[in-house]
C-alpha cells in the first residue's frame, strides 16, 4: 500500500506481470478493509501515508492477530531500525528498483 496514485499503479502492474494478484490500497484503514475479504500473502507497506500511517496499520494487523509478512517500501529515515520494530520481512528504500522490489517480494511470497 502506497499513498502515491504512481507507485501504486506501477507496484499494481508489475506485481501482476509477475503472476501476483494483487490489490492496491491508498492507506492503512483501506488496507485493513480489504484484509477482511482479500488475504494476501505479502504486504508491501510503506510507512509515512495519510489517514493511517505504516506504524498504525501494523500495529493493527498485529492486533487482530494476522501473520502476514510486510515488506517495507519508503523514504522514511532509519528503515532497518523501523522494520526490525514492525517484525518486517524485509526493506526496500525509495526510491526503488523493480529489478530489486520484485525478487525480494518474490522470496518473502515463497516462504509463507
Amino acid at each position: 500500500m502506497d499513498d502515491d496514485p504512481d507507485i501504486r499503479e506501477l507496484l499494481f502492474t508489475a506485481l501482476e506481470d509477475e503472476g501476483f494478484e494483487v490489490f492496491p490500497a491508498a492507506n492503512g484503514q483501506e488496507a485493513l478493509a480489504a484484509i477482511r475479504t482479500f488475504r494476501p500473502d505479502v504486504i508491501v507497506l510503506d510507512l509515512m501515508m495519510p489517514v493511517m500511517d505504516g506504524w498504525q496499520f501494523a500495529k493493527e494487523l498485529r492486533a487482530r492477530d494476522e501473520d502476514i509478512p510486510l515488506v517495507l517500501l519508503s523514504a522514511a529515515r532509519d528503515l532497518n531500525t523501523h522494520a526490525k520494530n514492525l517484525a518486517a520481512a524485509d526493506v526496500i528504500e525509495k526510491p526503488f528498483d523493480l529489478a530489486e522490489l520484485l525478487p525480494k517480494i518474490a522470496r518473502v511470497a515463497a516462504a509463507v
